[in-house]
């Protein structure tokens, strides 16, 4: 069956914003790229370690050629060490869908960020509470565990939800609890936009040889190498060099651990966060999920279904 290019919605039809979500190395990219180019849109990322320049083999961002073929938004925003929180990326996120169904009527929203992901597609508001330098320098000084701890005290359930090496959103939780005295999961109110959605979702039955062919790949074009870079301008101390692929690099760097058990440990960790990934997934989404032989085609149905 040919695809066609679906029409843009007409005037009285809400704008359609299509999700495409999945775990890590579920082969996001290639659809939302072949999907892109077939209805001539942008790729609108949703993933929260891409938001940052020179952070490009450990994040898997998209190649210069992969950006080349179809326009890529939401990449590159910041330096590592000015971090973005929820309400600014939903805020810098709006932008980019209210750009795109101006100029199409359709957005589409790749990545897997659950926690950004509801934010844009349940109108999640996250609390107006701006960046605490000086706090975030205590937090810092007091050391990442101890932080995650103070946080399953003060809000067990945003405790739960952030991973105990997630420093950025560990410490913006517990600034937002100092900022405010309330914790960050009680804030978190909705507000529905006035999009249809698809939700599409990736769930490929070999996840875990393509997380270690993606490990491997990450330590053969220049992950080490990125990471050293990284920590020469930034210091090793810096929050996302805590996250899964630096920080084990960062470690083989000063000697704590072999390249073997490095790119061993990258990748254990990586199953453990797909794992993650696919359980919020299935209890956040309502997902229509992909598993044909032709994903390009089952992704274009839907969204001509969508927009009819």
């Amino acid at each position: 069956m040919p695809l066609s290019v679906p029409d843009a919605p007409s005037p009285e039809q809400r704008p359609l914003v299509i999700a495409l979500m999945g775990a890590t190395a579920s082969g996001k990219t290639a659809l939302a790229i072949e999907l892109a180019a077939v209805l001539d849109l942008a790729v609108l990322s949703v993933d929260s370690r891409q938001l940052y320049r020179q952070m490009d083999v450990g994040t898997a961002k998209p190649t210069a050629a992969q950006r080349q073929r179809v326009r890529h938004e939401l990449l590159d925003l910041r330096d590592p060490n000015q971090p973005i929180n929820l309400q600014e990326f939903v805020l810098l996120a709006q932008a980019a869908i209210a750009a795109e169904h101006q100029r199409r009527g359709v957005a589409l929203l790749v990545g897997g960020t659950g926690l950004y992901l509801k934010a844009l597609l349940a109108g999640l508001q996250p609390p107006a509470v701006p960046p605490q330098p000086q706090l975030r320098q205590q937090f810092s000084a007091l050391g990442q565990p101890h932080c995650h701890r103070l946080l399953q005290q003060a809000d067990p359930e945003a405790g739960a939800r952030i991973m105990p090496l997630d420093a950025v959103r560990t410490q913006r939780a517990l600034e937002v609890i100092y900022a405010t005295g309330r914790p960050l999961s009680e804030q978190q109110r909705r507000s529905p936009p006035p999009w249809r959605v698809i939700e599409l979702a990736l769930d490929p039955p070999d996840l875990a040889q393509r997380i270690g062919s993606r490990t491997e790949q990450l330590y053969a074009t220049g992950l080490v190498e990125e990471t050293a870079g990284l920590i020469e301008r930034y210091g090793s101390d810096c929050p996302l060099l805590q996250t899964i692929g630096y920080d084990e690099a960062r470690r083989l760097l000063a000697g704590e651990l072999d390249r073997p058990a490095a790119i061993a440990l990258s990748e254990r960790r990586t199953r453990q966060f797909a794992k993650r990934q696919r359980t919020w997934f299935r209890r956040q989404h309502q997902p229509q999920w992909l598993n044909g032989a032709d994903l390009l085609q089952e992704a274009v149905l839907a969204t001509q279904q969508g927009l009819g």
